[in-house]
């Protein structure tokens, strides 16, 4: 079955009331790495409640709440889900997330870009994240690539295909990055993040992810996400969650969990509190996040 432009785009989506608990934040926390080091006082806000102030949620952990769930799995799609790949993502924070709430997620889909036979297909994905009563925590933006839908507009019935969103910048290459953070990342790493939300076998199943052309499972693109953004508040803002107001980033290549990620900050020149970076794994030596982008207060 192939997929159809205009039934994706009227995909009616029920929202997501979801009550995360101070231990599901601690959980996300966790399973990002903090932690790790049981002497790194730094973390212990996100981890353990018994800080002075309280505990404190990541921003990111925004991406896994109001979640709709593996949806394009399901067979009316008529996605190629195996082949599915998290191309970018994009946040907005509008106010700081607590450390238990109630939330609602509303999500619809924005955009379907055909790139052509053999090129694929990109799906954007809106969530709006609020409070029960209303107040909007986070608009996010999930671009996914349909690797195996692409020509969906050249087979007649006049589908028709969107224009892609605005274009991510690539870092500076006239200049060494202005902060670089190394992280490394648990084997058991994908197992963990899973129990966010994303139960994509393709972070579980070696077989999957072999069929997926892929040596091993792979770490969710978010988790990476969540590293980046750990990454950018502890070089760039103090460890302040509330600071991050904003971080895109496209993913540029699969990371496997063992692997030990180096993050690359560049400040925006005459632009205070925008930044520019990348990611690579520092034991292949390559660039796995790429064209990234955050704002600060």
């Amino acid at each position: 079955m192939a997929i159809d432009y205009r039934h994706l785009k009227n995909r009616a989506f029920e929202p997501v009331h979801q009550h995360y608990t101070e231990r599901d934040t601690m959980l996300y926390a966790l399973s990002l790495g903090l932690g790790n080091d049981p002497l790194d006082a730094a973390a212990l806000p996100f981890v353990y409640e018994g800080m002075s102030g309280g505990l404190r949620a990541l921003p990111t952990l925004a991406v896994v709440l109001g979640y709709p769930g593996f949806w394009a799995r399901e067979p009316d799609t008529g996605i190629d889900w195996v082949k599915l790949l998290h191309g970018e993502q994009r946040v907005r924070w509008h106010r700081p997330l607590p450390a238990d709430c109630e939330v609602i997620g509303k999500s619809r889909i924005t955009h379907l870009i055909d790139k052509g036979e053999g090129k694929g297909a990109i799906l954007v994905t809106e969530r709006l994240l609020e409070t029960r009563a209303g107040a909007l925590l986070a608009t996010l933006q999930q671009v996914t690539f349909l690797r195996g839908d692409g020509g969906y507009s050249q087979h007649g019935g006049g589908q028709p295909s969107d224009e892609p969103l605005p274009a991510l910048q690539p870092t500076p290459q006239d200049r060494a990055p202005d902060f670089t953070d190394t992280q490394a990342i648990r084997p058991e790493a994908a197992l963990l993040y899973r129990l966010m939300g994303d139960y994509n076998p393709l972070h579980a199943e070696p077989e999957v992810a072999r069929k997926a052309g892929f040596e091993r499972p792979i770490l969710h693109g978010l988790a990476s996400y969540g590293l980046v953004a750990r990454a950018v508040l502890r070089q760039c803002a103090g460890g302040d969650p509330a600071l991050l107001k904003a971080l895109d980033i496209r993913f540029a290549s699969p990371v496997y969990p063992g692997e030990t990620l180096v993050t690359e900050i560049w400040r925006v020149p005459g632009q205070p509190g925008k930044i520019q970076l990348r990611a690579r794994v520092a034991e292949r030596d390559k660039v796995v996040l790429s064209h990234g982008y955050a704002e600060l207060a």
